[in-house]
């Protein structure tokens, strides 16, 4: 596997306070990287060392197998959590000089930012000053001056804050084409109903260490626990439910589906097969829905932290 960038034993402290403990990670090529963590974790403090804002005690980050230099720059691409336009300059030239700083010449800034203001319907946005936008709007005014020069790393720090949904789904859109199109992208985010949506592959942060990092479908195979979500019909639910195995776990949930429909999950042992298990809950009623619950990432970042204290 090729990888856009690794970060090797990355150390960062701050006086007696470690940021980021000897953490690795290794982004690939093309993909949708979940930088996730608490806050406090050490997220912002990789993404500062990434970004050349500020340098590791210890460790180093290589951009396309070559370690991290000034002039890589150029091909990083960041929207930090925290906003960096200026509020009283015009929208237009603000995009420019901003482009010109990454690089781009003035006519090719202005045919670029074109092409992306008719793209997110920005229309009529050029001589507008930024403190005349909603918070919406400056949002993707900085969502295009941080892609515009076409960088092959892109790094987005709670991209969605500030969007309605629509807009959210949106810029969405818009990062997941910048992927296909070649680009790698790193995302920090704690909406993790957006990891789920976009990410191939995560890792987590917490206490300055990694404590998890792989494909996403890996790590929800590792996670997996054999619960399952189960509905029956039956004439009299709770002599039903009363009659599931211990060894189940059986716990009852409030669904909104027929009034004669038990809903409830169980858990089912490494000892006893999947078919046997279903032997025993068609003794109950008629089995309408039987599936696998899949660990979610909300429920696997929850688990992995509350396990690594």
């Amino acid at each position: 596997m090729e990888y856009a960038l690794d970060a090797v034993d990355i150390t960062k402290k701050y006086g007696d306070y470690t940021a980021l403990n000897k953490v690795n990670i290794s982004v690939p090529k093309g993909s949708v990287f979940g930088l996730l963590g608490p806050n406090g974790a050490g997220k912002t403090s990789l993404i500062r060392i990434i970004n050349q804002i500020t340098i590791p005690d210890t460790g180093m980050v290589k951009l396309h197998g070559q370690p991290l230099a000034p002039h890589h720059i150029a091909d990083i691409g960041y929207m930090p959590e925290e906003r960096g336009l200026y509020k009283s300059m015009k929208v237009g030239e603000q995009c420019i000089y901003l482009a010109q700083l990454k690089g781009l010449s003035k006519s090719e800034a202005k045919s670029r930012l074109h092409y992306w203001f008719n793209r997110l319907d920005m229309e009529g946005w050029w001589n507008k000053k930024l403190q005349e936008l909603s918070k919406g709007m400056a949002q993707k005014v900085q969502f295009i001056v941080t892609v515009l020069h076409q960088p092959s790393l892109l790094i987005f720090d709670e991209p969605f804050s500030g969007f309605d949904p629509v807009n959210a789904n949106l810029i969405k859109d818009e990062i997941l084409k910048l992927r296909d199109d070649g680009a790698t992208i790193i995302f920090s985010t704690h909406r993790m109903e957006s990891v789920e949506e976009m990410c191939d592959h995560i890792a987590l942060i917490h206490k300055s260490n990694l404590v998890l990092e792989g494909r996403l479908n890996d790590v929800k195979q590792h996670f997996r626990d054999r619960k399952y979500a189960v509905s029956l019909i039956c004439s009299n639910q709770e002599e039903s439910f009363s009659r599931i195995p211990d060894h189940f776990q059986p716990m009852k949930l409030q669904l909104s589906g027929l009034d004669n429909t038990l809903d409830f999950q169980i858990r089912i042992p490494e000892s006893v097969e999947v078919p046997q298990a279903l032997h025993t809950l068609t003794q109950l009623g008629e089995l309408t829905h039987f599936s696998e619950v899949i660990p979610s990432v909300n429920d696997i970042f929850i688990q992995t932290v509350d396990q690594h204290g």
